[in-house]
């Protein structure tokens, strides 16, 4: 059973993994024999879980560039190969009251949250299907973080961040549907609420609304994220794509 899991020597492309939840995908992908690369922009934070065994590297990677992603990409696969799974984990959370909504604000935050993973998955998806031949495991892994509040774990002044992630969301559906046919899977994880430094650290009005009440199995920790990525980037889910696993400590039935 536990080759199921098994991960070894598989190359995995983490961005966002230089904090918070990311910190989680990077430790527990790592654990199941990974070799992970984190994309970020954040050099002393990726540089610290590479010291501490969770990546063997980083690149950086500015989300809002389409150049830097392309670049970056190409750096990973010349230096580690062509990555088996991409996880999509980097995003922004900041708050703007939607009567109060500005141009800057949803351009930021859909740059970040939902332009830049396209750009990303573009680029790794053709690398995987540039590949020999798909394996009975297929050419990869293609892992899209979200939210929870798409079920309705949110708080005021997500317009603009909830569209985002809709958008990402909406993206696995059609990467899904044209990836299939060259073996690769692509898949939804919707994350509850996790106290990182981005999450509490985010701009905006305070966090008012359902989004704050305590879920009835407790707040969820990176870890408990990460276990979710892990089993869509594993053999065990080699049929399993166009898939939503929300992870929200039970919010969803209060």
């Amino acid at each position: 059973m536990s080759g199921l899991f098994d991960l070894s020597g598989r190359v995995a492309l983490v961005t966002g993994g230089a904090s918070g939840i990311g910190v989680g995908i990077c430790e527990v992908l790592s654990k199941a024999g990974a070799r992970v690369v984190i994309a970020d922009r954040d050099e002393a934070g990726a540089m610290a879980q590479v010291a501490a065994g969770a990546a063997i590297g980083f690149v950086p990677i500015d989300l809002m560039d389409e150049a830097s992603i392309v670049a970056g990409c190409a750096r990973v696969i010349a230096e580690h190969g062509v990555p088996w799974a991409l996880v999509n984990n980097a995003g922004l959370q900041h708050r703007e009251m939607l009567l109060e909504g500005t141009a800057a604000h949803w351009e930021r935050i859909n740059a970040v949250n939902a332009r830049g993973p396209y750009f990303l998955i573009r680029e790794i998806a053709r690398a995987m299907a540039a590949q020999a031949e798909a394996g009975p495991e297929g050419r990869g892994r293609i892992v899209n973080c979200a939210s929870s509040g798409l079920v309705g774990q949110f708080v005021q002044g997500l317009s603009a961040y909830m569209a985002s992630k809709g958008a990402l969301a909406a993206m696995t559906t059609t990467a899904a549907f044209e990836l299939a046919g060259y073996g690769i899977t692509v898949n939804t994880v919707l994350p509850g609420g996790v106290g990182t430094p981005g999450s509490i650290g985010a701009e905006g009005p305070p966090p008012i609304g359902p989004g704050n009440r305590k879920p009835p199995l407790g707040y969820c920790t990176p870890r408990d994220i990460a276990t979710a990525v892990l089993y869509f980037a594993t053999p065990a889910a080699r049929l399993v794509t166009n898939q939503v696993l929300c992870v929200d400590g039970g919010f969803t039935v209060t």
